[in-house]
């Protein structure tokens, strides 16, 4: 560094793009973005979203409008069936016509945050958000609360994501998936993740297994990914994990390795929630983001700490 130059902030540090994002960084280098207030059309059901994701040594980790799925987009909390609603994006499936482009595509509005800051080595911000249809009407309040923390010694950061959401629409929600639709093992619906295209392919580990597409929908506390970068050829693993207070504990997994990588913890995988006008649904999660390919033994010890940073009850 030459004299003078302005040295890089210690630890944890927080960057705020008013009215667009935040951004994340340990010891200058930065670990993620979170875009509140996205830009992309409706037809994309525009949501906040987690992108870039990067590994302690700067390797990214997940994948933003992909040519074949526009609407993924690195981590974001996404519903695919909010009852005739669509806050995925895309197309939707029905049982009488298969996948149809409807005018259903909603957006989840950024109201404000409530909490944001850098405090004891935790990154951690409260956001209010509303649901609104392709219609405009307001459907879902949302009150939302992510966590970060590095874990050095493991070589690792950890995200904690909490919602809790609450029906303001007048009348009962199903929360439902394309499975509960009609269509067999895509019961996508959830905290969603996207990996790099160099993650294609990669190896899926959970408590008891490990393999790839053929642990579609099997239940289990935590799923890991592993994949390896183009370049470099260094590997990553991200560590997934349910919190047993979480409706359908352990959960079902979607997960993919072909024709490309993707992660979500599927609470409405085969079974449909009614969420009654006026009540509300709290869900927890916990995602690390970690250097290397990891074994089981290693990912386990991950998942064991997601409890150190899970924001608790307010």
């Amino acid at each position: 560094m030459y004299p003078g130059a302005e040295p890089p902030p210690d630890g944890l540090a927080l960057v705020h793009e008013e009215g667009r994002s935040l951004r994340a960084a340990w010891h200058g280098n930065e670990l993620l973005r979170y875009v509140y207030r996205p830009w992309e059309p409706q037809l994309e059901s525009p949501r906040p979203y987690l992108h870039p994701l990067r590994t302690l040594d700067g390797d990214v980790v997940s994948l933003y409008r992909p040519h074949d799925h526009v609407w993924h987009k690195g981590i974001a909390w996404s519903l695919s069936n909010v009852g005739p609603e669509n806050f995925w994006g895309g197309v939707s499936y029905t049982r009488a016509d298969g996948y149809r482009q409807l005018p259903n595509n909603g957006r989840m509005r950024h109201d404000g945050f409530d909490a944001l800051g850098v405090h004891d080595g935790v990154l951690r911000f409260d956001e209010r958000l509303t649901w609104v249809t392709q219609a405009g009407a307001a459907w879902i309040e949302e009150r939302r609360r992510v966590g970060v923390a590095v874990l050095p010694g493991a070589g690792a950061w950890q995200l904690a994501f909490r919602t809790t959401m609450r029906n303001v629409s007048g009348a009962a929600i199903p929360l439902g998936s394309p499975t509960t639709s009609g269509r067999d093992n895509a019961g996508y619906s959830g905290l969603f993740w996207r990996g790099p295209r160099s993650f294609t392919g990669g190896a899926v580990l959970m408590p008891d297994g490990e393999g790839g597409d053929e642990l579609m929908g099997v239940r289990g506390p935590w799923l890991a990914f592993t994949g390896r970068h183009d370049g470099h050829g260094r590997s990553s693993t991200l560590v997934f994990v349910d919190h047993p207070a979480n409706l359908e504990y352990p959960t079902r997994w979607f997960v993919r390795s072909q024709p490309f990588a993707c992660v979500c913890p599927a609470p409405f995988f085969s079974r449909e929630y009614p969420l009654a006008d006026g009540d509300e649904l709290t869900l927890r999660y916990d995602a690390f983001v970690a250097g290397g390919a990891l074994d089981r033994t290693a990912c386990a010890d991950l998942a064991g700490r997601a409890a150190e940073l899970q924001p608790a009850p307010e």
